[in-house]
């Protein structure tokens, strides 16, 4: 009897651990998706870079003009090839229109060649290249741009614009006769008129600028004095006054036509791309410059082709605007 005792304990004891086992794994096989957590003294798998450098494929490969040879920790093998090794071709612009009336035979000293191409890209077009016309802009002089003169820019009639397919001054149907009559009064061609009209408020009469400018040709509050029941939008004050400023400042800038263009969006000889963008942090963030103001208009709209939606220009610094 006493010899058997210590089997009965053995037995016992074994029962014990068993059942503690089924216990300790109950709650993984319950909760299948629940992660157990790992004992706080077991430490964790980790694979660790020996460096902060990146880790590199165990091979190595060199190339000549004519053959190539690759090296391997898996195989090692050498080839010969008769094929030459090129230089990828730079890509090329994508053309975005075409147009048929040459380009512009202006050239400057200063600004180097005018880069024009009768095919519209996104920076180049039939009246000369962005940088061309921004000539200056990025250097410590500021711009100053070649000299150009109406007769020497390549455009599109507007009468015969607005029933091509596809143009952009659908909008300005209503007021073409408006601004044909105002260009042949004061010499401008009439798809210049409404170009001021797309650029300024893709136009619609209602357009009120960020600084207050009114209308069609948004208008500033200096030269509204004389429109009719003090409404500035008024479409025929609206235009007869643009056209009459645009005459005047072409005038005053000796037949600079960049100048002309370029001041009825603020710009000026001299004025940097800092100058340009001083505003776009203050309260009146459209009070910039827009800086592809002239190739939008010259390369865009003149050519009857929608300047905003093939997104023309290269700088697109009123994009920061919220509004």
């Amino acid at each position: 009897m006493l010899l058997a005792l210590p089997f009965v304990i053995l037995s016992a004891v074994l029962a014990v651990q068993a059942n503690l086992a089924h216990v300790a794994h109950a709650p993984a096989h319950r909760h299948a998706r629940i992660s157990i957590p790992r004992a706080p003294l077991q430490s964790p798998n980790l694979r660790r870079r020996k460096s902060c450098v990146a880790p590199t494929k165990a091979s190595t490969t060199s190339h000549t003009t004519t053959s190539h040879t690759t090296t391997s920790t898996k195989k090692t093998t050498s080839t010969t090839s008769t094929k030459k090794t090129t230089a990828a071709a730079a890509p090329t612009a994508v053309t975005l229109a075409t147009t048929s009336g040459g380009t512009i035979s202006v050239s400057d000293s200063a600004c180097g060649s005018n880069g024009a191409t009768t095919s519209i890209t996104k920076t180049t077009g039939p009246n000369g290249a962005i940088g061309w016309l921004n000539c200056g802009l990025t250097w410590s002089g500021g711009w100053n741009p070649p000299y150009i003169t109406i007769d020497q820019i390549k455009s599109k009639d507007l009468s015969s614009a607005v029933t091509e397919s596809g143009t952009p001054f659908t909008a300005c149907n209503a007021y073409v006769s408006l601004f044909e009559q105002y260009a042949n009064q004061y010499g401008l061609p009439a798809i210049m008129l409404a170009s001021f009209a797309m650029q300024e408020s893709s136009c619609n009469p209602n357009t009120v600028g960020g600084a207050g400018e009114q209308g069609l040709m948004q208008l500033t509050s200096d030269k509204c004095g004389n429109a009719p029941g003090g409404n500035c939008k008024d479409v025929n004050y609206n235009i007869a006054t643009g056209a009459a400023y645009i005459a005047s400042t072409l005038k005053d800038n000796n037949g600079d036509l960049l100048l002309t263009i370029g001041g009825y969006n603020g710009w000026y000889k001299g004025m940097t791309k800092a100058d340009a963008t001083a505003a776009a942090y203050t309260s009146c963030c459209r009070c910039q410059n827009n800086l592809d103001y002239l190739f939008q208009f010259l390369n865009g709209w003149m050519q009857n082709v929608n300047a905003y939606s093939l997104g023309l220009g290269e700088y697109f610094n009123l994009n920061v605007c919220s509004d």
